[in-house]
């Protein structure tokens, strides 16, 4: 069969779809990435076929530059999406305001770029699957315009499929003419456009594929949920020769993400704090840090070792503890080898998702505005002394393991695309 991937330029994002790409590939399916044309050159580096489709354009550009824009980022998810982490927030006015807010500056500036090119591309092509991030609804799009079976593969946490399903109860209950949906608007605007109508897997797909265990995830009853075990990729990488044996002493890793420096004004928490407050202590802690970074370093701790990247798959397996961001697929990388956490969330989901390992038992976490170096040690050597977190840890490994890996995966897609796919329009 023809799968087609589509994804915003954001590269985190595109690296969590490579693995199941290439297990379709290997499967004997074609595979095309859809993508901004600027965008071509990072899927071609993961040995990838890209179409350039539509015209570039910056996501992350108000980000940049509106400090209150900035500001709301870092305060965790908003409305609508808090309705996933809180139900309390489910209230009708504020989640329709927030959908407003979500089309209106989000998918509908993201997508537009997109979603010509890709219809013409899909029209072209006729793919019997559509593979898309929960971002990139332009997939859904081109795929409802030819008759595809359509999916949205998770990054992280299900946030959005979470808050469609209480905002449609909301819906439901509301009078006759005052039932505004301003996704199902947007969406059906291009449906109508192509020659179809729109529907509740415009939003959400016909099927979700989910790349988290079930006790880091949220979920949307109704929604079919396909889980597959995360596996990790990090783009072009050389495993360094210091690697290469086992540390004589605990290894902790700190590691903040990209986003932080390729999109935003840098880390939220002090890097010179944390590298002073576990200076004297016997381990060895292995940063990754951004150029800028280091350049505003005063001076480096004698048990510190900075390096501006180094692949996390490699290194995960030698650590005995991990400070990081709860980005998703750092987090995902490190259970994956029963690592403990220390959480300090940057932005959107990553607070929720830090909760989550919290209440699983494998990590702590620590609120950005409070991450200072004393708090930063002492969470630390609970991580390192306390049991009960590599005991907890190594029960998410075990979790993560049991899912299908992204081959077992394979023949499933096939019959859920023979399910949901309807002859091209």
């Amino acid at each position: 069969m023809r799968v087609l991937f589509t994804v915003l330029p954001e590269k985190t994002i595109f690296l969590s779809m490579v693995p199941l790409a290439w297990a379709l590939r290997t499967a004997g399916h074609e595979v095309r990435v859809a993508c901004q044309p600027k965008f071509a050159d990072a899927v071609t580096q993961a040995g990838l076929t890209a179409v350039p489709v539509g015209r570039d354009s910056d996501l992350f550009r108000v980000a940049r530059l509106d400090p209150e824009e900035l500001e709301a980022a870092r305060a965790g998810l908003h409305a609508p999406w808090d309705a996933a982490e809180d139900p309390a927030k489910a209230a009708w006015e504020p989640m329709l305001n927030g959908y407003y807010d979500a089309v209106a500056k989000g998918f509908k500036p993201d997508n537009f770029p997109l979603i010509s090119g890709l219809v013409e591309f899909a029209r072209h092509w006729k793919p019997d699957l559509v593979v898309w991030d929960p971002l990139t609804q332009a997939g859904a799009i081109a795929a409802e315009a030819v008759g595809a079976a359509h999916a949205r593969l998770m990054f992280g946490l299900d946030v959005f499929g979470a808050a469609r399903e209480r905002f449609l109860r909301l819906k439901a209950e509301r009078p006759e003419g005052e039932r505004t949906d301003h996704l199902a608007d947007w969406l059906g605007g291009y449906a109508r456009r192509f020659g179809g109508e729109f529907t509740e897997s415009m939003a959400t797909g016909h099927f979700t594929i989910d790349q988290f265990p079930r006790s880091l995830q949220v979920e949307a009853e109704g929604l079919d949920y396909l889980r597959m075990r995360f596996v990790p990729y990090n783009g072009k990488a050389t495993v360094p020769k210091w690697l290469w044996t086992a540390p004589d002493r605990p290894r902790v890793a700190l590691t903040m993400g990209l986003t932080a420096t390729d999109h935003y004004d840098g880390y939220t928490i002090s890097t010179q704090d944390v590298l002073d407050s576990l200076a004297d202590l016997d381990v060895e802690l292995v940063a990754t840090l951004s150029e800028a970074e280091r350049a505003g370093l005063r001076h480096v701790p004698a048990n510190a070792r900075l390096v501006s990247f180094v692949p996390l798959h490699a290194l995960a397996p030698t650590c005995s503890a991990v400070i990081h961001h709860a980005g998703t697929g750092t987090v995902a990388t490190m259970a994956g080898h029963a690592v403990p956490h220390l959480s300090v969330p940057y932005h959107f989901d990553e607070p929720l998702l830090a909760r989550k390992i919290v209440e699983q038992g494998s990590g702590l976490a620590l609120a950005h505005d409070g991450a200072t170096g004393a708090a930063v040690r002492e969470s630390v050597l609970r991580l390192l002394e306390e049991p009960r977190f590599a005991a907890r840890a190594v029960d998410l490994r075990e979790e993560m393991a049991a899912l299908p890996a992204p081959n077992e995966l394979v023949p499933r897609l096939e019959e859920l695309t023979d399910r949901h796919r309807t002859p091209a329009r």
